[in-house]
């Protein structure tokens, strides 16, 4: 970065890009944007539904559009926080059985019960993310099918069904899990 150029410059030219692309849009199709963009946490989705919606930028405004107006949940940061918390309470326990501070019968059950939550918070983080990736794919997917689809058949009759034909398929998806 040039000794000139500044972070939130940046920021703030960015998000005036995504901003100029979303007053361009119709009011419903822009209604329909902020309405998703506001009830769904994942980024990459909001992106490539803008990108379906025309967006030809960069997530980058995109992502930070989302982080200015709405303010979304990090569920994955918040498990490997209570991953590594659930480890050091584990490492802890141990400390006090080997220093007697807690009996070694009740101490390892203890032990026991704690690694089998944490076994499950670690099983629930796996299975988050790959659920996140896999959605992504798949709308990365068919953001690519339905943009070529509708540049094979640009300027011919079939464009406007077509064009209604794909927002009822990328709605679809987006409601599946």
């Amino acid at each position: 970065m040039k000794l000139e150029t500044t972070a939130s410059l940046n920021e703030h030219i960015d998000i005036k890009v995504f901003d100029h692309w979303l007053d361009n849009l119709d009011s419903p199709t822009r209604e329909s944007f902020v309405a998703f963009a506001e009830s769904n946490n994942s980024v990459i989705e909001i992106y490539l539904y803008s990108r379906f919606l025309g967006y030809n930028g960069s997530i980058t405004s995109c992502d930070l559009w989302i982080a200015k107006h709405y303010s979304k949940p990090d569920h994955r940061s918040v498990l490997l926080s209570e991953i590594m918390e659930m480890q050091e309470d584990i490492r802890k326990l141990r400390e006090d059985i080997e220093n007697f501070a807690v009996k070694r019968d009740s101490g390892v059950a203890r032990i026991a019960g704690m690694q089998k939550e944490l076994r499950g918070t670690i099983a629930q983080v796996e299975n988050y993310t790959a659920n996140k990736d896999r959605k992504g794919l798949l709308m990365a997917g068919a953001d690519q099918a339905i943009r070529e689809l509708l540049m094979i058949f640009k300027d011919d009759p079939i464009e406007g069904p077509l064009q209604e034909a794909s927002m009822s398929v990328w709605a679809k998806m987006q409601l599946s899990e």
